[in-house]
Order: C-alpha cells, then sequence, then structure tokens
C-alpha cells in the first residue's frame, strides 16, 4: 500500500527536518516546501494527503496559501506557528485550517494530531454504500446534502469549510439534542479532546455569521447556557 503524503511548508529547516524524521518513523511520505509559493506549487502538482503549514514564510504567508489551496482540494491542514495569539487561532481557523499547534511544540503532539486528522478525513471520504448515506437534512430554508457536502439558504449556496460543515450537520442531523463541546469536539474531529473549547466556539461563531443569524429571530443553532449547543429544529 501506497503510503501516504504529507506536506511541511517552513521556511525553518531544522523544524521541518525534524518533522519529517518523525513522520517518517510513522510510516508516511513526507515532502518539504520552504517558502509559500513552493508549497501552492506542490500541492498543484503532487499528491498530498496533509499539510503542516508555518505562517510566517517567504513570498506567500500560510494564511494565503490555505485560501488558494482550499478553492481546489479538501486535505486537512494544521498549522503549526510562532503566532500564539487567540486572535491568530481564530484567523487560521476560520480561514480553513482544521487544527492549530503553536511552536515550540512536542513532536509526539504534532504526530498524533497527524493521525487523527488523517484516520478521520479518510473515513469521511470512503465511497458508501446506498444504505450507508446519509439523507439531506432540510429546516427554515435551509437545505444540508451530506453527499455533495453542500448547503443552502433559501436558495442561495453557503460556503462552508470541512469542520463547518460537520460540526451544523451533526447538530441539524439531532433537531433538539444538546450536544456539549468535547462531545462536538470528538465526534467532529476525531481526536481527544486536548484543549479544543476554543476551537469549536470559534467554528460555531464563523457558522452563526454564515448562515446570517445576525439577521434572524429565530436561529438555527441554539446555545444552553452551561451545557453546550443544539439545532433549533
Amino acid at each position: 500500500m501506497k503510503p501516504l503524503s504529507i506536506l511541511v511548508a517552513d521556511d525553518e529547516e531544522e523544524i521541518a527536518d525534524l518533522i519529517a524524521i518523525h513522520l517518517e518513523k510513522e510510516g508516511y511520505h513526507v515532502t518539504k516546501a520552504s517558502d509559500g509559493e513552493e508549497a501552492v506549487r506542490v500541492v498543484e502538482t503532487q499528491v498530498i494527503d496533509l499539510l503542516i503549514l508555518d505562517i510566517m514564510m517567504p513570498k506567500m504567508d500560510g494564511y494565503e496559501v490555505t485560501r488558494r489551496i482550499r478553492d481546489q482540494h479538501n486535505m486537512p491542514i494544521i498549522f503549526l506557528s510562532a503566532k500564539t495569539s487567540d486572535f491568530d487561532k481564530v484567523q487560521g481557523l476560520v480561514i480553513g485550517a482544521d487544527d492549530y499547534m503553536t511552536k515550540p511544540f512536542t513532536p509526539i503532539e504534532l504526530v498524533a494530531r497527524v493521525n487523527a486528522q488523517l484516520r478521520r478525513f479518510l473515513k469521511l471520504n470512503q465511497p458508501k454504500t446506498a444504505t450507508e448515506r446519509k439523507g439531506s437534512v432540510e429546516n427554515g430554508g435551509l437545505v444540508i446534502s451530506p453527499d455533495q457536502r453542500k448547503v443552502t439558504l433559501y436558495g442561495e449556496s453557503i460556503e462552508l469549510t470541512p469542520k463547518e460543515f460537520d460540526i451544523l450537520y451533526l447538530l441539524a442531523s439531532h433537531p433538539g439534542k444538546v450536544f456539549g463541546v468535547e462531545n462536538i469536539f470528538q465526534q467532529v474531529w476525531g481526536d481527544a479532546y486536548f484543549e479544543g473549547g476554543n476551537t469549536v466556539m470559534v467554528h460555531i461563531r464563523t457558522l452563526r455569521k454564515k448562515l446570517e443569524e445576525d439577521k434572524r429571530k429565530n436561529k438555527f443553532i441554539k446555545t444552553v447556557w452551561g451545557v453546550g449547543y443544539t439545532f433549533n429544529g
């Protein structure tokens, strides 16, 4: 079986080499890029299953790399950055990253997160039989089609990141059920909880904005204070 391929984009050669050593021990094939333009070029010319991406890189920063890649590709993206503020983490997740780790980091945790992201991504992208396919959800002008991973609101297409879609479908397919933040993180990220609370809340916040809940009297996603979130079906 061909090994899964990971692109490590970081202008610090020592860090890229360290990450490559640990990932190759896990059986992955690793390609390295030293700037943003090279990272985009690799993704466009090679099969890449996951991208580990620094933010502050020459020629093109990690945010712009993510924007360009997300137009055509759906592989997991993990930001690995020296930027540690909540604003930077929120921005990275909103743009389309699936996870965010700060430097300095432990290679063991990074490998664990890589394994978790790929495990979940490959499971979601396995071909499904007709009996396994999940049905569409329709509610108050909102239509969620899981087979096409498409969302429309009153006929207008809503562009969601993969994680935003998964959270919305999880909630909408169980209207009235309250999901705790930890439960959402484990089901959507397919991983141990780590410190996923802020990550979930950021995705809920951007979901609400894209669903124009600030303009709606009856909101789709309801906060149950001290417990979690529910779909107001």
